[in-house]
Formats: C-alpha cells, sequence, structure tokens
C-alpha cells in the first residue's frame, strides 16, 4: 500500500519525457510504474496526460525575513512559490536584518522561518566586508564561514558592488580569504558581480545631473550599471577561484559577454557555475523605459540581441541554472508617482509565475523541449547546491517532490492577485500559456488550482547540502 499514486502524467527529466506512474511511501518516491499498473495508495492524483517536474528548484531567492519582512516573509513568499510549483528555495542572506553573517543570526532567523513556510528550503550565508574604514576594527564576517557552514547552508552569498551598511561589500582580499577557508569543505561562494569603482563613480556622476525627463534618468541608470561593471567584477572573482581553486558560482547573468568569460573559465576547467534569471532571457531595457521603477533590477535589463544571445548559453550549459531573484518590496517602494528610477527598490517580485513565465518561453515562443526546464530547474540546481540524493529527480528514495503542469494552461499576472505581501510587480498583465495544477511535496499536496493549502503552512523543512 502506497500512500500516494499520481498516474497518467508525462515525467519530465533533462534527458527525455515520458509515460509513467509515480508511487510515494513515506514521503519518497517508492516506485515508478508502467502506465495504468494495479495499485492501492490511500491517496491518487491524475495527472490527466499533463506534464510532471520533481519539483522546481529556486536557487535565488529574497524573502526579507526577518527585519525587512514589510516587504516579504517565508509564509507570503512561499506560499506564492508552492503554488508556481516551487518545491524546494534558496534563500539569500539579505535583505535581512541582520543579515545572515554568523551562527547567531542563523539561529534567530531559523526559529522565525521554520514556522510558516510552505515549501522546503536552503539558506545562502553572507560574505561581507568591513563595516567602516577604521584599520583597526575588524568587522568582515570571515572567521564565521567556517561555523555557518556547519549550520548546513547551501551557499555563501557576496556582493562587489556598493550595497549599503546592513551587507557590506566584499573587496578581492575578502573574496579571496572566503574561498581558501571555504575550499576544504567544496562550499560554493556566489557574486553579485558588477564593480565597486565604477558603479560608485558613474551613479555619482549620474545623479548629480539636473533637468532630466524620466526616461533620460532611466537612460542614466542603465548605463552606470552597464555591461562593463558586470564583465571586470566577474573576470575578478574568477581570478580568485583561479588563485585559490575554491568554487564560484556567478549569480544572475544578465549578458553574453559575462555568460563568454564565464564558458571560457569552464572549458580552463577552474570550478565555476553560474545563474540567469527570467527576466535576462524575455525582457529587453525597452521595459525598463516603460514601466519605470517596478522593472528596476541590477545588473539591469540589456538590449534585445543581447536576450537572444544569453539564450545560447543556457542552451550549451555555461548557464547552467536559472533563479528567480525575487526580491519583493512594498509597494511604495516601487511607485512611479513618488519615487524616480533611483530612489526605487531595485529587485523584481517575479516569484509566483516563475516556472509559468519559463515554460512559456521554453516551450511556447522559443519552441524548445520542456526538458530544458527539468534540467536548469531540477537537476542542475540540486547538483550545483549539493542537494541532488534528496531533490532535483525522479529517483526511487528521493523527496517526492512534484508539480504537475498543465502546458496549455492559460495564465496572466494580476498584481492584485498575488499571494506575496507586495502588489506591485513589473510583470503585471504578462500572459502566456502553461501553469501548474498541482504541487506536491514529500508527498503532500501543498497549493493545487491556483491556490495553496492553509494546511501547508510550516511543512516546509530545512534542507542541507550534502559536501
Amino acid at each position: 500500500m502506497y500512500d500516494l499514486i499520481i498516474k497518467n502524467g508525462k515525467l519530465v527529466t533533462p534527458d527525455r519525457v515520458y509515460e509513467a506512474d509515480i508511487a510515494v511511501k513515506d514521503g519518497k518516491y517508492a516506485a515508478f510504474l508502467a502506465p495504468g499498473t494495479e495499485a492501492e495508495a490511500t491517496e491518487v492524483i491524475d495527472a490527466e496526460g499533463n506534464l510532471v517536474y520533481p519539483g522546481i528548484i529556486d536557487c535565488h531567492a529574497h524573502l526579507n525575513e526577518p527585519g525587512f519582512d514589510y516587504r516579504e516573509d517565508f509564509e507570503t513568499g512561499s506560499r506564492a512559490a508552492a503554488v508556481a510549483g516551487c518545491t524546494t528555495l534558496i534563500d539569500m542572506p539579505l535583505n535581512n536584518d541582520p543579515s545572515l553573517m554568523n551562527k547567531e543570526i542563523f539561529d534567530l532567523k531559523m526559529s522565525k522561518i521554520t514556522k510558516h513556510s510552505y515549501i522546503d528550503f536552503g539558506l545562502w550565508g553572507g560574505i561581507v566586508g568591513d563595516f567602516d574604514d577604521d584599520p583597526d576594527s575588524v568587522h568582515n564576517n570571515l572567521a564565521d564561514l567556517e561555523d555557518l557552514e556547519k549550520a548546513g547552508v547551501a551557499a555563501f552569498k557576496g556582493f562587489t558592488c556598493p550595497n549599503g551598511p546592513l551587507f557590506p561589500t566584499v573587496n578581492m582580499g575578502n573574496v579571496r580569504e572566503a574561498l581558501e577557508l571555504l575550499k576544504p569543505y567544496k562550499a560554493l561562494c556566489g557574486f553579485h558581480c558588477e564593480e565597486y569603482g565604477q558603479v560608485l563613480e558613474r551613479e555619482k556622476k549620474a545623479k548629480a545631473m539636473t533637468g532630466l525627463s524620466r526616461q533620460e534618468k532611466i537612460r542614466a541608470f542603465l548605463d552606470s550599471h552597464d555591461v562593463w561593471t558586470e564583465y571586470v567584477a566577474t573576470k575578478n572573482v574568477i581570478d580568485m577561484a583561479r588563485a585559490t581553486g575554491g568554487r564560484v558560482h556567478i549569480c544572475h547573468v544578465s549578458h553574453p559577454m559575462v555568460a563568454q568569460v564565464v564558458k571560457e573559465a569552464q572549458y580552463e576547467g577552474l570550478p565555476i557555475t553560474a545563474e540567469t534569471c527570467p527576466h535576462y532571457l524575455g525582457f529587453s531595457e525597452d521595459f525598463v523605459f516603460e514601466k519605470g521603477g517596478p522593472a528596476k533590477c541590477t545588473p539591469p535589463l540589456r538590449t534585445k540581441e543581447d536576450v537572444e544571445k544569453l539564450w545560447d548559453y543556457v542552451l550549451d550549459g555555461t548557464l547552467s541554472c536559472v533563479g528567480s531573484d525575487h526580491s519583493p518590496a512594498a509597494d511604495e517602494e516601487k511607485d512611479n508617482e513618488s519615487r524616480d528610477i533611483w530612489q526605487a527598490w531595485g529587485g523584481l517580485n517575479a516569484i509566483q509565475f516563475f516556472l509559468p513565465m519559463m515554460f512559456d518561453m521554453v516551450v511556447h515562443q522559443k519552441k524548445l523541449c520542456p526538458s530544458l526546464i527539468a534540467k536548469v530547474m531540477d537537476y542542475n540546481p540540486a547538483k550545483v547546491f549539493g542537494f541532488y540524493g534528496q531533490k532535483g529527480a525522479f529517483e526511487i528514495g528521493f523527496d517526492a517532490d512534484a508539480v504537475i503542469l498543465d502546458p496549455e494552461k492559460p495564465w496572466k499576472v494580476e498584481q492584485e492577485k498575488l499571494f506575496t505581501k507586495g502588489h506591485v510587480t513589473c510583470f503585471d498583465g504578462l500572459e502566456g500559456k502553461g501553469a501548474p495544477t498541482c504541487t506536491v511535496i514529500r508527498g503532500r499536496v501543498v497549493a493545487k488550482d491556483g491556490m495553496y493549502v492553509e494546511e501547508a503552512k510550516g511543512f516546509g523543512k530545512y534542507v542541507t547540502p550534502v559536501r
């Protein structure tokens, strides 16, 4: 007797799509049965010929708890993710107050978020530089990294660009030392790559210009974060991987020129992985001119030509993961009437349509195989972040995570209907096809027909990597 059977589905893996029934026992995949096999189970879900993925892993999300939970918290963010077909997300160490920089803060964060997550989750730990310029006062958290590693964080994140006092920028000395400290653990260190000096000086110059129209300010913002800021920082971080042998992950690659640098490092044999996001694959800088502050993010959106070329690096495996980079804001922080592009919050509300947006782009717009989704949003993230063995594939003994997706089901982003805490999104009004109908985590339904299951609040558990 099984606990659950998902029947009549087409299972999607990185290399094929095939028909099979899924049998679940004690929260794990127990068997994969030939279609129509007679088997008893407490619960049966009919996938009705739709696609079934082994859950979706969002490797890059900001849920802002503790400290900035007026923007988002684990309850609101995880319920939106569940509806989107996400079964596991990896939460960033910022924007939180305090940011996740040591074991004490880890314990504080866990005491809050474990109470109300709808989905399973891992955590990024922080790598931060000095909090002030006093040479006699050491405030970076390099001494705390090993404790965070032992606490089971999935990876570590640092910023190479100006980022404010709560999560100070790392210099290349910090990067090098962090990679040296964490190399024995084979830990992954991810970086937001925009070069500090260029961003600082270009933003200072752009903000000093007066009398600019709304569109001219947007142009100035985009130019202050041009591809050279991302390119130089990426090369510097890769050089630190070359110097130390430490594992590096380049976050949210936005431009093919940056992806090419990653590709060359991979060909060299360096331990480099990288990700991109749906907004860099489907939207250009024209979208920022149209939407204003709600479409502000860094790195910013690039040209239409860049968008098309970036797909090549997803298809050849250079960019092995796709994450949402959900970075929500309170509604007033994205208000075009009261804030210009410089004052607007720099992040996108994207998590509730993470899988639908990618599926529509991959299958309906690009006419590519749905297996690409399984590769960049299941298998590869599980491998890169150490969750393989638990997550990311249809394998006996893995967690029985699954999302049933109707490839023809229409969807539309309506921001007033979002389950996130903030409701301003630049994707308001966007339409497409391919939406989840049921999300299952460890054999339990947590979302169905576009709605989260309220009783699943708190079911999500902390997932740690296997090094």
